[in-house]
């Protein structure tokens, strides 16, 4: 055998399985399964299929993803690090599937660390909607971030919260909401031994008290009619079939949708509980167990629960709106400025300006003040001094360490959106320190939260002048931008610019819109899909590919 399983979880299993027990035992001797998920929110599957670099079978449950040969590296290619692809392990990608996402949602992400679930999420709603994406650990939440980034999600917002403090601030907000829920991990022990040397200590009735935490206050962020799906990669049924035998004794409005079978999807096994759970409720079967013997993945369960309410009757209507000038509100709520958090890592204080452009399905239009800081980032700039220009110890005006108004900082970004790119954008323009983001929600949602990411992040404005950011490149298309150049995957120079080096590009081969100089700054491009930003002039390529992103062989 492969893996050197806990001598207790074997008992137990030996136990709950029966005459299953010994194949169950024998998947453990297999590899496990690799698996990449095609990100179409920059390509097509079919075009995927055409230009893919590996070998690709089907997953059953998931029309985006693939198996891919056992030692494939898809990390090591360029297509990974222009985001077509998500490396993720097949069971892993069928609770989104089951979450029946439709565009225009509102969509939460409960506990989301890495991220796969949210991109994929990210792709169903294909830039409509919002999608709320958290995680309650800060430290997870980095690889969270990058991850949205890095697949050219434009309308997430990234929370480092607890579920509680987010269903005060969306009380039956979502349509859907996605909990993979923290748990022993028992169906990940052939993929990550680490998780069996955690198992002892990472108890099932520890994980069982979150759990039960978590749905509990799931109900009370769902719109009337809406769907959550419970998810865990354990085989324990107090984490499963348990947890859902409470929710339903605690939320009778909820039914249980019965999961197909076609793909290999087991059913659940309330009796594992104890006979009087499957007595009173027989619709646990229809949950479903992923067991490795079964299919060719890892070990999952998965409880599709339906509120019975009418259709999304809690949420806001679907308006739009004429973009607005900022700062023309007569009112003065256009301006907010809000220091009632100095300082606390990692979200510090914020200096925000919004303006609607066109209003998201989920937002009232109407800003107010906002909590915490976004990125670590301070709303006091430098200086840390408030707005206007900080005088130095002679008592000059330090004119470079000047702290720009919010207007100002937004008269710099759309000067660089109308000189530099052919996109329209929706939701909400938001100014964070010296940030830009573009929001998918009003401001006074995420009040007094812990804010990672409020929006799709634009760039930075320094001392006047708007720098976009990668994660402005990666999720624009190269018809967005009037500069673009196009590397090949299949050539050294890809592989250059992704290691952060500067290349010799002559004019000819850059693509020019609105007979636009060649100078300045080029969405670079591989394959046709954009990779980040370079600096052209004079025949060379300035690399501006950010530093903790480069392509590295390791």
């Amino acid at each position: 055998m492969g893996v050197q399983l806990p001598t207790a979880f074997v008992k137990r299993m030996e136990q709950l399985l029966g005459e299953e027990f010994e194949a169950f035992m024998t998947a453990y001797d297999h590899t496990p399964h690799a698996g990449i998920r095609v990100n179409t929110l920059k390509i097509p599957v079919e075009d995927f299929k055409k230009c893919s670099p590996f070998e690709l079978r089907p997953i059953p449950w998931c029309a985006t993803g693939f198996y891919i040969p056992h030692g494939t590296k898809p990390g090591l290619h360029p297509y990974y690090h222009a985001g077509l692809y998500y490396v993720q392990e097949p069971s892993a990608m069928s609770p989104v599937e089951l979450l029946n996402v439709a565009q225009d949602e509102a969509v939460l992400d409960l506990c989301a660390a890495p991220g796969g679930k949210s991109t994929q999420i990210a792709a169903k709603l294909q830039g409509s909607g919002v999608l709320v994406t958290n995680d309650i650990s800060a430290d997870r939440t980095k690889a969270l971030a990058k991850n949205v980034e890095l697949y050219g999600v434009r309308n997430a917002v990234v929370l480092n919260e607890s579920p509680d403090r987010i269903a005060d601030a969306f009380p039956h907000f979502f349509d859907k909401i996605l909990i993979d829920a923290p748990c022993s991990g028992e169906g990940m022990f052939r993929k990550d031994e680490d998780m069996v040397k955690q198992w002892e200590t990472h108890s099932v009735d520890k994980c069982v008290v979150m759990q039960r935490d978590i749905l509990r206050v799931a109900a009370s962020m769902l719109s009337a009619g809406g769907r959550i799906v419970y998810s865990t990669c354990t085989f324990a049924p107090e984490e499963n079939e348990g947890m859902i035998a409470e929710f339903l004794e605690a939320h009778p409005d909820f039914d249980v949708v019965p999961v197909s079978s076609e793909a290999g999807f087991a059913p659940g096994h309330p009796e594992w509980m104890s006979e009087e759970v499957a007595s009173a409720y027989p619709e646990l079967r229809g949950t479903a167990r992923l067991w490795p013997h079964l299919v060719e993945g890892e070990g999952h369960y998965i409880a599709v629960l339906q509120h019975q309410g009418g259709h999304a009757a809690a949420i806001e209507d679907h308006t739009e709106s004429e973009d607005l000038t900022p700062f023309e509100d007569k009112d003065d709520r256009a301006l907010n400025i809000d220091e009632a958090y100095p300082r606390k890592k990692p979200f510090l204080s914020v200096r925000e300006a919004q303006t609607p452009s066109r209003q998201g399905r989920h937002g009232t239009g109407e800003p107010k003040r906002s909590g915490r800081g976004v990125d670590g980032k301070s709303g006091k700039g430098k200086s840390g001094r408030g707005l206007g220009g900080i005088k130095s110890r002679s008592g000059k005006e330090n004119v470079k360490s000047a702290v720009r108004s919010p207007q100002d900082v937004l008269e710099s970004y759309h000067q660089f959106v109308k000189e530099q790119l052919e996109v329209s954008f929706t939701g909400y323009t938001v100014v964070y320190g010296d940030r830009i983001y573009q929001s998918p929600l009003a401001s006074h949602r995420l009040d007094g939260l812990k804010v990672v990411r409020p929006g799709w992040f634009m760039g930075t404005d320094k001392n006047g002048r708007f720098v976009p950011s990668h994660p402005l490149a990666v999720a624009l298309r190269s018809s967005e931008a009037v500069r673009s150049i196009n590397l090949s995957s299949s050539d050294a120079e890809a592989i250059r610019y992704l290691k952060g080096e500067t290349l010799s590009i002559p004019v000819e081969r850059m693509a020019l819109r609105n007979e636009v100089q060649p100078k300045g700054h080029t969405l670079v491009c591989i394959d046709g899909y954009s990779a980040g930003w370079g600096k052209w002039q004079d025949g060379m390529l300035k690399n501006e590919y950010p530093t903790g992103w480069r392509w590295t062989s390791v």
